[in-house]
């Protein structure tokens, strides 16, 4: 018999068998449950565990985050925050967050993503978590409404697209250049319902919050989850976080049976950008350099961690961002917010002309913080540039990496950072 991918190991953990196989329909036991504002408990939630006499299976296991619609913009936003506030305290979940920062950043950094389990979240995004060894995948709220019922749920055990990854970046490359290049070649439907393991030296010389931005947009190929083996990185990282031990760490076998194997050189990766409006229209910054841009984002859960300001900041120091131009900064977490202020990073930024702000989605998705009019365009350190993700249908988005945000606002049009390193 064949060795086991990664994700199948996960899921039959999950299951409580010895085996399973690309195929098979399992009931998996859910590790952690985690719901955010905007498709939380007031999506049918609320309404449908009345159903089930308001229990909760495990209330220690749910995470509720409220990041979409924090802060208010409007009494309809706050009102969604107060509601969701409000039955996390009457359904006996501590696990509270408000204001904390975007809901991806904040599971894993407080701990709750833990290798070799099972996470399921009320957004798309949470394949993030792969990064870190566990199948994270989001799930509609009406398949929430049964996991918060029972801790269960049926999945569907998903073929491997394995993503070799192999030599070193180039200077002012990122992570971010990285997951654009493959979405580009996969396809934004490429991966559908499969699982997408990204392996190679390119990939273990990363840092964790790095890897992240990749695993999180693994979604953006149609895959039901992105992973990465954890290795001591991601033990050191999760040592950091009290995370605990209570947790198992797998890889996929040597003769693990995979669907496709994609190789990729991390030598010849330029600077990259996906177009408007799809996520897999990529190119490198070069191609389109000299587009002009009205707004620079640099945050969410893909581009707003602790290393991404730090590279942003590199390339910011002793430079302005260009008149007519506004670069807007969301730290991914407020404890990423506070060693950036501690460390002086913020005051860098700022001193180049960027408005720092709260740990927020509210950019990214459109919701408030920074909305683009018609006729403008943004580029953006964030996950998607659908046609009104950001604002007015007549604006255009861009996603690059922290780095290509920074140097597109320095000088006013889209830039390669290396122009400037």
């Amino acid at each position: 018999m064949a060795g086991a991918t990664m994700s199948e190991k996960i899921l039959a953990k999950a299951a409580g068998v010895a085996r399973v196989n690309a195929g098979d329909i399992v009931w998996v036991d859910v590790g952690k449950a985690m719901m955010d504002d905007i498709l939380g408990p007031r999506v049918e939630i609320a309404e449908g565990l009345r159903k089930f006499k308001d229990r909760i299976w495990d209330p220690e296991k749910v995470v509720v985050i409220s990041d979409h619609y924090t802060p208010p913009a409007s009494i309809r936003q706050a009102e969604i925050v107060k509601f969701t506030r409000d039955w996390s305290a009457d359904h006996g979940v501590e696990q509270y967050y408000e204001f904390a920062g975007p809901c991806h950043q904040v599971m894993a950094e407080s701990g709750h993503v833990l290798p070799g389990t099972v996470i399921l979240g009320t957004d798309s995004h949470t394949c993030m978590g792969g990064a870190l060894g566990a199948f994270a995948t989001g799930v509609g709220s009406t398949e929430m409404l049964g996991v918060l019922a029972t801790g269960r749920t049926w999945l569907r055990v998903p073929e491997t697209i394995r993503v070799l990854w192999t030599g070193r970046l180039a200077d002012g490359v990122m992570a971010k250049d990285v997951s654009l290049m493959t979405i580009g070649r996969i396809g934004h439907a490429g991966a559908t319902y499969k699982a997408v393991e990204f392996c190679g030296d390119t990939i273990a010389a990363m840092p964790v919050d790095q890897r992240m931005a990749i695993t999180n947009m693994a979604v953006e190929m149609g895959a039901k989850v992105g992973l990465m083996a954890p290795d001591e990185k991601v033990l050191q990282y999760l040592e950091q976080q009290n995370a605990g031990t209570a947790f198992s760490c797998f890889s996929s076998d040597d003769d693990a049976v995979f669907c496709r194997t994609e190789t990729f050189s991390a030598a010849d990766l330029p600077p990259m950008v996906a177009c408007p409006h799809e996520v897999d229209n990529v190119c490198a910054v070069d191609e389109v350099a000299g587009v002009r841009i009205h707004q620079a984002y640099l945050g969410s859960c893909t581009g707003g961690r602790y290393g991404d300001l730090e590279a942003a900041a590199r390339v910011l120091r002793g430079r302005k961002v260009a008149a007519g131009v506004r670069l807007l900064v969301s730290p991914a977490s407020q404890s990423i917010w506070r060693r950036a202020d501690e460390s002086g990073l913020l005051a860098t930024l700022a001193e180049a002309g960027a408005v720092v702000m709260a740990p927020t989605c509210g950019v990214c998705v459109g919701l408030h913080s920074g909305l683009l009019a018609a006729g403008e365009t943004c580029i953006s350190a964030s996950n998607r540039n659908f046609i009104g993700r950001m604002g007015s249908k007549d604006s255009l988005i861009y996603l690059g990496s922290p780095m290509t945000v920074a140097a597109s606002a320095v000088t006013g049009n889209l830039t390669s950072p290396a122009a400037l390193l």
